[in-house]
């Protein structure tokens, strides 16, 4: 810019610019160039880059509706969470359920509240177990009478709390992870250590399961935290997540990155990219996936992302599910699809298209995709809109994307909305907790369920 600027002023100028250069360096040289400039001139601007959309749509059959270089390889993003999803109802069961397992290792005296030893809690790999949840575990030891440990809480590597956006933010050292999450967890369960955070989370668990908000429970542990994998203890709580389908809906409506726990359990991110090429007839150099959530380099083509889409549809049907109960709805659903295209959720469109965004703003040069299902007069398109290098201008790349889609839409009949499913209710909402050692000899009880 400054070489355009000194060739097309006068010699003259270009001559006092050099002498002042040399003699008083470059930033009162700067300042009499700045001078130059006439007054009221405006500097030149730039032509914004202009944005390469690629794209591939087909009948929710196969048959190609429309192609721009849809055998391009692409980083699909977050669109991978797809993928992942389809690997955990076809391994896990939509109905499947974590369990979270609360242990004794020592004796519990009710009268006093006190359990003196350990607590130790035994995580199967929980997704979504949040602060909330921590609550409701807390108000069953309350109905024990369990106020007070004088040990330490223990959990084991495969216990999780709170978020950590995927491999973005998890410790690499396992111990160094599971005493963050057991100190998240004794955090949740004392409301003497509680933030702004924590305080938010038990007024609304108290809301909906009917608690005194004014009453949380509270379980101090006076002996600190660590990491221990041995079950040895008396069983006193089962803490059973919601079914799989939800938590996956959870996690796709706000591309939480935190997905790669659920894919950390069925096996290496080499197996889920093994299982896609065989589900859409693809070589392997075609399929590569870095992580379980999209965060890293990974290749998809527009075309095999649409494949992937159409055989997600078919597991789900398998599994008794449409696909708006794993995907998020543009207008419907909040997350990304809504907040990312506010004229598709807002307008005529809104309820017609479901969908599956990717964001990345640096790897691969940074990428938008939005891919989903497009409800029209027509007839049901699948598709998948993506705009390379949108590093820098993410928000341009979503406008250019967003008009896509509504082009398509008015092109095939205009939109075909359908209605909106029940609210996304929180992890912490759905959960139930099983009472399972209650004094006095009673039966098991159940704290929550839905």
């Amino acid at each position: 810019m400054r070489v355009a600027q000194l060739t097309s002023r006068p010699v003259d100028e270009r001559l006092q610019y050099d002498s002042v250069r040399r003699l008083a360096g470059p930033l009162v040289a700067f300042v009499l160039l700045a001078a130059a400039v006439p007054a009221g001139a405006a500097a030149p601007r730039r032509a914004p880059r202009p944005l390469d959309l690629v794209w591939h749509v087909e009948t929710a059959d196969g048959a190609e509706i429309a192609s721009q270089q849809g055998d391009a390889p692409i980083n699909p993003a977050s669109v991978v969470k797809v993928a992942t999803s389809l690997w955990a109802l076809e391994r896990l069961g939509a109905e499947f359920r974590y369990e979270t397992r609360v242990f004794a290792r020592g004796a519990v005296d009710p009268g006093s509240g006190v359990l003196d030893g350990d607590l130790v809690v035994h995580g199967s790999g929980d997704p979504d177990f949040g602060a909330g949840n921590a609550m409701l575990l807390g108000e069953a030891l309350a109905r024990l009478g369990v106020r007070r440990v004088t040990g330490r809480l223990l959990v084991n590597p495969t216990f999780w709390i709170g978020s950590e956006d995927g491999s973005n933010g998890t410790l690499a050292d396992a111990q160094a992870r599971g005493v963050r999450m057991a100190s998240r967890l004794r955090q949740a369960l004392d409301p003497q250590r509680w933030g702004r955070l924590q305080r938010s989370a038990w007024h609304e668990v108290a809301q909906a399961r009917g608690f005194d908000p004014a009453r949380p429970p509270r379980v101090a542990v006076i002996g600190g935290v660590g990491v221990d994998s041995e079950r040895e203890g008396e069983l006193l709580l089962v803490h059973r997540s919601g079914p799989l389908a939800d938590t996956l809906r959870r996690f796709n409506c706000y591309s939480n990155n935190d997905i790669e726990r659920i894919g950390s359990a069925l096996g290496p991110v080499e197996e889920l990219a093994g299982l896609i090429r065989v589900r859409c007839d693809a070589p392997r150099e075609a399929v590569q996936f870095a992580t379980t959530s999209g965060l890293g380099t990974n290749r998809l083509t527009p075309r095999l992302v649409v494949r992937l889409l159409r055989e997600f549809r078919a597991t789900a049907a398998r599994a008794g599910l449409p696909v708006d109960s794993l995907l998020p709805v543009a207008g419907c659903d909040p997350g990304t699809v809504t907040g990312f295209f506010p004229t598709l959720a807002g307008g005529p469109g809104a309820g017609a298209v479901i969908g599956k965004t990717g964001t990345l703003t640096a790897t691969d040069g940074g990428v938008s995709v939005l891919a989903g299902y497009a409800s029209t007069a027509d007839g049901e398109l699948v598709f998948c809109v993506v705009v390379p290098q949108a590093g820098g201008r993410l928000r341009r790349a979503r406008r250019a994307e967003e008009q896509w889609i509504l082009d398509l839409l008015a092109a095939h009949g205009g939109p075909r909305p359908s209605t909106c499913r029940a609210p996304l209710v929180g992890a912490d909402r759905i959960a139930e907790v099983l009472v399972v050692a209650p004094p006095s000899g009673a039966p098991p009880v159940v704290v929550g369920g839905n």
